[in-house]
């Protein structure tokens, strides 16, 4: 695990930003982001940005230096090799066992993936310049996809935000709706095409593949089984902040997911300015974040962030946040 900041407490950083919108590759400190919004660690520490304002990902290597990993700034869908690609808006990042990245290429709709030389390809999705469907025997048709994850078997999810349903897309390419129904948009629970969502945003599997997703506008963080069961595991649609188990607890606009190797779910709750944590018991409680807007630095519950929209869990344990305001990764060390 990370060290521990003072008499053993949580505490916040600074990992890399300046703060400054802008976009400058170089050491941690003296790195700039434009509203990042994803991130995501590979197995060996790396992290991934979806610098969604510079239409860019982003790598953080372990010797702590930012370099731009794919795209050129500019806004398109272009496939190639790093700054040949181009990317409009994307939202989500996600590293498979094998060290490849997934882009949720939000304002294309589009899924991108990106291998570990730096090629980018379409493998989900409409692109622009093709007039045609790709990955598309099971009628996919995305709008403004969000979080994405991959289970053990290989099958990507996708949070398709605008159209309040879950995906799921197999290893060859074949598409279903594992949750929810286009139109119908709610927050009942249920199986398959019963259960209602009210745009989806972030995504993560488990070692089971079960499948959590948080329910953005109605402040709930979903469970869904690989069956198609959804059920609700915490929050209502009242927003609030209160910690508490299931739905006596209360979240404002929860975004990105992350889960650690012992169960304890982590929620980037955008709208309070918080990190929360959900343990395998159901348990909600907050994590770090003072609720005020801000950058400060320092013991969890006095440190603040500025729409968090997503986090990851690093090797050690560390959890690393895409703070989107701030223009800043922070991490909070245990």
């Amino acid at each position: 695990m990370a060290c521990s900041g003072r008499n053993g407490q949580l505490m916040v950083s600074s990992f890399a930003g300046n703060g400054k919108m802008g976009l400058a590759d170089g050491p941690l400190n003296e790195a700039s982001f434009a509203n990042p919004m994803g991130i995501t660690a590979d197995k060996k520490g790396n992290l991934y940005i979806a610098d969604s304002h510079n239409n860019l990902i982003r790598k953080i290597d372990i010797g702590g230096k930012v370099t731009t990993l794919a795209g050129n700034g500019s806004t398109g869908s272009q496939d190639g090799e790093g700054s040949a690609a181009s990317f409009f808006y994307p939202v989500s990042v996600f590293s498979d066992k094998n060290g490849d990245v997934f882009v949720s290429d939000t304002h294309n709709n589009l899924i991108r993936k990106i291998d570990n030389v730096g090629n980018v390809k379409t493998v989900a999705g409409t692109r622009p310049d093709m007039g045609k469907k790709l990955s598309d025997s099971g009628g996919l048709h995305l709008d403004n996809p969000a979080g994405i994850c991959i289970d053990k078997e290989g099958n990507l999810y996708i949070a398709d935000w605008a159209n309040d349903v879950v995906r799921r897309v197999d290893p060859d390419g074949k598409s279903i709706i594992l949750a929810g129904s286009p139109g119908n948009r709610g927050s009942a629970d249920g199986a398959g095409p019963q259960a209602s969502f009210y745009l989806p945003w972030g995504i993560v599997a488990d070692t089971m593949n079960n499948i959590y997703v948080s329910d953005f506008r109605n402040n709930m963080i979903r469970k869904i089984t690989p069956q198609g069961i959804v059920t609700t595991l915490a929050g209502k649609t009242t927003k609030g902040s209160t910690d508490g188990s299931g739905r006596a607890a209360s979240f404002f606009h929860p975004a990105g997911l992350a889960l650690d190797k012992n169960g304890n779910l982590y929620v980037a709750d955008s709208g309070n300015n918080k990190i929360r944590k959900i343990s395998p018991e159901g348990m909600v409680t907050t994590l770090a974040g003072s609720g005020q807007r801000g950058a400060t630095n320092g013991p969890a519950a006095e440190a603040s962030f500025n729409k968090p929209y997503a986090l990851t869990v690093g090797p050690d344990g560390s959890i690393f946040v895409a703070d989107y305001q701030n223009n800043q990764v922070r991490k909070i060390s245990f």
